[in-house]
């Protein structure tokens, strides 16, 4: 017997950013799976009530203990396979002075890097390649039309 119940399966929205300071980016070696011990942008799950932003900064202070000031959208990614919607901002730390950050409880580390001594081999997602690559071509240019997936990236 039917209940008329409909049980959606929608896909999850993921919010991050390339946390810029001047050339480097900030990274965080995940603490937790999946892909523990690897390479990472501070983003995660956005949560029921949060705006895009606010779930973006909310994920920056949880990961790395850093505040933010978000720019504009630098790639939305589709990625059906996993039943994901990426949203990566593009953002540089909200106060001036220092970058201030530190591991939160879902890093085991956080650091900035150049993009030469970026650890490509540890990096935990290829969403995460990507949108680096979208920011290096970017730059501090104004943002326009947010990257999408590359063609061999489904």
């Amino acid at each position: 017997m039917r209940c008329g119940h409909v049980d959606y399966q929608n896909p999850k929205i993921i919010v991050g950013s390339v946390v810029a300071a001047g050339s480097r980016v900030l990274l965080c070696r995940r603490a937790i799976e999946p892909r523990a011990g690897y390479w990472t942008l501070p983003a995660g799950y956005l949560e029921l009530g949060e705006t895009l932003e606010q779930g973006a900064i909310r994920e920056a202070r949880e990961e790395a203990e850093a505040d933010i000031a978000i720019d504009g959208i630098l790639a939305i990614y589709s990625i059906p396979r996993i039943g994901q919607v990426q949203i990566i901002f593009r953002a540089g730390f909200a106060d001036p002075g220092p970058p201030r950050y530190a591991a939160g409880p879902e890093s085991a580390e956080v650091a900035l890097f150049a993009h030469a001594d970026i650890p490509w081999a540890d990096i935990a997602f290829p969403s995460v390649h990507w949108v680096l690559g979208a920011w290096r071509e970017l730059g501090t240019s104004p943002l326009g039309a947010p990257a999408t997936n590359p063609a061999e990236g489904l």
